[in-house]
């Protein structure tokens, strides 16, 4: 693996730790309410820490420019990215609900609790985690183990790891599912900027869908569509 991706992953890990030292620092010095403190540190941390993975990765994007798909190519399969992600998530749910998991996920829970509160935290799960996630366990971690296995093996591996980075265990399946789709989305199209689409995408559609309503009433509404989706196909 080149050393500018553990670089890449060096900057995400020190980004996701740095919380731990900036909160604080804005809750108890500057005086902040808990979640704006969450909020503007998670957007300042995260937008230099995306500019940086972005200078890191520019070779990249460089080297493979001309053999991914174009733009058509890219927009279409974006598109159908969120439909097999609702899909693949709503047969992760059925699978899930035969071991008794709730739907629920805390992890969304608590970034819409943040957002309500602090709009200005919407950038992150609608930009800025789509982008970096998307280059660090889909282009980094899934294209590295591809290399060297096959499409299974390194999808497995790197949707797990992507499942356990949101500490969010009893929901795995979901997010292994859901990872499955952009590893695929970024094998098909060769460009990583497919999956970041999708994944931006999915993220818009659950933050507007619980901004303004119960999560009972989203849990609902998400469901129905997840089987109609399952039912079509």
């Amino acid at each position: 693996m080149p050393k500018r991706y553990w670089y890449i992953i060096l900057t995400y890990a020190l980004c996701q730790i740095s919380t731990l030292a900036g909160v604080p620092i804005l809750y108890y010095l500057v005086g902040l309410s808990r979640n704006n403190s969450i909020a503007i540190w998670s957007i300042i941390s995260f937008s230099i820490a995306t500019l940086i993975i972005l200078r890191l990765l520019k070779p990249d994007m460089t080297n493979l420019s001309h053999e991914r798909s174009g733009k058509g190519g890219i927009i279409l399969w974006s598109i159908l990215g969120v439909f097999m992600a609702l899909f693949s998530q709503g047969i992760a749910v059925q699978i899930e609900s035969l071991f008794g998991i709730s739907q629920g996920s805390e992890n969304t829970r608590d970034i819409i609790e943040v957002a309500q509160q602090s709009p200005l935290f919407i950038l992150l799960p609608v930009v800025f985690a789509p982008i970096t996630e998307e280059i660090i366990f889909r282009k980094i971690i899934f294209g590295s183990i591809y290399k060297r296995t096959n499409f299974i093996v390194a999808v497995l591996i790197s949707s797990i790891i992507f499942g356990a980075f949101h500490f969010d265990f009893s929901h795995i399946l979901i997010y292994t599912a859901m990872g499955m789709v952009f590893a695929f989305l970024y094998v098909k199209t060769k460009s990583i900027i497919t999956p970041i689409v999708a994944h931006m995408a999915m993220n818009s559609l659950v933050v507007v869908a619980q901004y303004g309503i119960s999560e009972e009433e989203y849990e609902d509404i998400m469901e129905q569509l997840q089987m109609i989706l399952i039912g079509g196909f």
